[in-house]
């Protein structure tokens, strides 16, 4: 047998077609790889061209611990005073942001609470700094101080310069809420030098905010013995003890009366204000009991009256959040404000209660007529009488701060206090 001849060598036909078949292999392959590596990638979302850039940097003094910017917008925390710790451990710290062109922010810096808030030039706790966001933009500070401890202050209450005497309650706790919280009773100076009289007493909200700009959230305080002690000079109002409850971080639900605010009325009336009747010389009984706050202070100034009219019979309510729809942030698809659910429904409201109501023009306050008029028609639809049973006041050119509420607190303190609401004061 005659041995097998060798293979012939390919012919250029035969390579060709081996060779473009390896050539589409290898594309073919690199074509599925890049296609499985595109699919595994995360989606790059395309570059919102309405965002802008804004660049804080501020100069601190040396050896400040973590330093903390806070503000409006859930990039700073919604007011968390631990909102966005700030880049650098010197005395140089920056901070990021990108926020929507028209935003407009309002901000301040902390050194992780409100206890150790940044203080302005002057000393003071100064009011929100406030930015429009237009373009990328630096933003340079200096802050040269932050508030001392609380408890420094509490110690030298006499530093505030009030009128009259101060004394506080220190980290109070209730079984109904969670947080504990520092009470502050203020006492006229005739509390000490008469031991024979008797006051009326007025529970107001956010007590830190009511008698040293030291402690107030804008460097502001309320001025409450400055007003109280004009009334009682001009002869308009009764000899009157303030106690004022300060806030925690659960505010808003503590305020709401559709969330903890039924907690929060039952540690007023059945822990705080046995208290305060043991411990002082008031008097008693809802013609002498009233309750005063602005925006969610006043709303639940308003529900503390209106639900519980066997113990507060007076309701000082200062621009009222009623808008109020349970939620910290409005949501695109805007909620019914409770109140109005509440109206609705057909509430009542008992008689022989007083209510003060009302709002500025500016900011936020600018908001609130549409909504007091409603409660205004329902009151009346019930028999109160505007002027004698309650009033809302208008007030032009002013905002939802603690200026225009200290500027206007001569009339919430003469409409409840005053003659033309009680038969005597003695």
């Amino acid at each position: 047998m005659r041995p097998r001849a060798p293979l012939s060598p390919p012919t250029h036909f035969t390579r060709l077609l081996t060779e473009r078949g390896f050539v589409r292999w290898v594309l073919g392959s690199m074509l599925f790889l890049t296609w499985s590596i595109a699919a595994a990638a995360p989606a790059v979302p395309k570059t919102d061209e309405a965002l802008r850039t804004i660049t804080f940097k501020a100069r601190v003094p040396e050896n400040t611990g973590t330093l903390y910017i806070t503000g409006d917008q859930p990039e700073l925390g919604d007011w968390n005073p631990r909102g966005l710790a700030m880049k650098g451990s010197g005395q140089e710290r920056t901070a990021v942001l990108h926020l929507r062109a028209g935003t407009h922010l309002e901000y301040k810096f902390t050194l992780g609470s409100w206890d150790r808030e940044a203080l302005g030039a002057n000393g003071a706790v100064p009011p929100n700094s406030t930015l429009d966001v237009t373009t990328n933009q630096n933003v340079e500070i200096v802050i040269t101080a932050f508030r001392q401890g609380i408890a420094e202050y509490l110690d030298d209450w006499r530093g505030s310069g009030v009128i009259g005497r101060l004394e506080y309650w220190r980290d109070v706790p209730s079984k109904h809420l969670a947080p504990t919280r520092n009470v502050e009773i203020w006492l006229p100076p005739d509390y000490d030098t008469d031991a024979t009289n008797r006051y009326d007493v007025l529970y107001m909200h956010d007590g830190q905010n009511l008698f040293d700009p030291r402690l107030a959230s804008t460097g502001v305080d309320w001025g409450v013995d400055e007003a109280v002690m004009r009334g009682r000079a001009a002869k308009a109002l009764p000899p009157i003890i303030v106690v004022g409850v300060w806030c925690t971080d659960e505010r808003s639900r503590e305020y709401s009366p559709w969330d903890l605010g039924t907690n929060y009325a039952a540690f007023l009336i059945e822990e705080l204000m046995p208290k305060v009747n043991a411990r002082f010389r008031t008097r008693t009984g809802p013609e002498h009991t009233a309750v005063m706050g602005s925006s969610m202070g006043g709303l639940i100034s308003f529900w503390l009256c209106w639900k519980y009219p066997q113990t507060f019979g007076l309701a000082g309510c200062l621009s009222t959040h009623f808008p109020w729809n349970g939620e910290a942030r409005p949501s695109q698809a805007r909620k019914e404000p409770l109140i109005e659910r509440e109206i609705r429904s057909g509430a009542t409201v008992p008689h022989g209660i007083r209510f003060y109501f009302d709002y500025g023009t500016l900011a936020i306050d600018s908001t609130y007529e549409p909504i007091q008029n409603k409660v205004n028609a329902w009151l009346s639809a019930q028999g109160l009488k505007e002027g004698e049973d309650f009033v809302a006041r208008k007030f032009e050119g002013a905002g939802h701060n603690e200026a225009a509420w200290r500027a206007r607190l001569d009339e919430p303190l003469k409409f409840l206090f005053g003659p033309a609401g009680k038969s005597s004061h003695d």
